[in-house]
């Protein structure tokens, strides 16, 4: 295992390896160029679980970045005890979250020459037999991002806890609103797979470095035209404990998605292209809020005055309504049809089950 130093990092010197671990050395390697797929492992906390995470990874999978995010337990001693010569493990010194560690392992994988970088959590819930369904569109070339779709197995989602299954599903609608891929179903699966060449496009200081970190690169992705695959998998939970919260979600995700919503149609609809989403948008939403406050403002007077308003005045304040709320559905529905998804069935063959190419 060789050692790397990041900027915030604790320098480590390269351990001694013996018996690489993986899967069985006999395994026949699926793809060729499996050899620039890098895995990334953004450790925290998961002591228990992370040698038995990475002796998962099949052997031709030769880039392993796990970073430990100032972890306070044993977890970087777990990893460093598996004297695996494909590991290079990062050191924070202070916790950076999720996005903070991604970040840390995105910049170390392009430095190696990665031309695809997974991101496979480190509690067990990914198994490393999907990855290769994962990184399958962009070795085809048909993405340059994939994200698995956990909603589609019913029987898997019976192991799903009920508040995680509620709370991912509202997640991903509104994280939908905000990132405009509006054909995935699963936003917030954290399992993932991203090209170098679009990750050197992207502005990795706009990403989030905490919960936010999956919806921010949604965002981001959305406002380069990427295209996106939503790769079919079974949902996997054990005994590990998620450590998001729904009072955290509740308050601080809120502003976050309306700063992303607000970003992304800044960049894509004024910037890069303005066209008809722009105008519906840019004149729906000033009629919707003249006719909200105006027939809020009337509504109060007729309540203290006893004095029912005319026929005049409330139309002026339900035209305006009416008329902004079918431009912003107008807008919406554009914004639909133009999202750049790709439907993608995670069976051996690898096949493609739906294509959306982007407009």
């Amino acid at each position: 295992m060789s050692g790397v130093v990041e900027q915030d990092a604790e320098v480590r010197a390269p351990l001694d390896a013996s018996s690489p671990s993986g899967a069985d050395s006999a395994a026949r390697e699926p793809f060729d160029r499996n050899s620039s797929v890098a895995i990334i492992v953004p450790c925290y906390k998961v002591e228990r679980n992370i040698a038995a995470v990475i002796r998962s990874i099949p052997q031709w999978y030769r880039t392993i970045i796990c970073v430990d995010d100032a972890s306070p337990d044993g977890t970087a001693a777990a990893i460093e005890s598996l004297n695996d010569p494909r590991i290079t493990l990062l050191h924070h010194a202070a916790n950076r979250g999720v996005g903070g560690a991604m970040k840390s392992g995105y910049t170390e994988a392009m430095q190696r020459g990665a031309a695809i970088c997974v991101k496979m959590d480190g509690d067990g819930q990914m198994s490393a037999g999907d990855v290769g369904a994962l990184v399958a569109p962009l070795l085809k070339g048909v993405a340059e991002y994939s994200k698995g779709n956990r909603f589609v197995d019913l029987r898997a989602l019976r192991t799903m806890p009920a508040t995680r299954l509620v709370g991912n599903a509202f997640l991903s609608f509104v994280s939908k609103l905000a990132c405009g891929y509006w054909n995935m179903l699963d936003v917030s699966n954290g399992f993932t797979a991203v090209t170098s060449a679009m990750l050197r496009r992207m502005d990795l200081t706009q990403i989030s470095e905490r919960y936010f970190f999956e919806a921010s690169m949604l965002v981001e992705l959305n406002i380069l035209r990427a295209r996106v695959a939503d790769v079919e998998m079974p949902a996997r939970y054990g005994d590990e404990r998620s450590s998001l919260r729904i009072s955290r979600v509740a308050t601080t995700f809120p502003a976050l998605l309306l700063r992303g919503l607000l970003r992304r149609f800044y960049w894509r609809y004024l910037i890069e292209e303005f066209g008809v989403v722009s105008v519906c948008v840019l004149s729906g939403l000033p009629l919707l809020v003249f006719g909200v406050v105006f027939g809020a403002w009337h509504w109060l007077e007729t309540f203290r005055t006893g004095i029912p308003a005319t026929a005049g005045t409330v139309l002026v304040a339900a035209l305006p309504i009416i008329l902004g709320m079918q431009l912003l559905l107008a807008a919406v529905l554009l914004d639909v049809l133009s999202s750049p998804t790709v439907k993608w069935r995670s069976d051996k063959g690898g096949n493609a089950e739906e294509s959306e190419p982007a407009n």
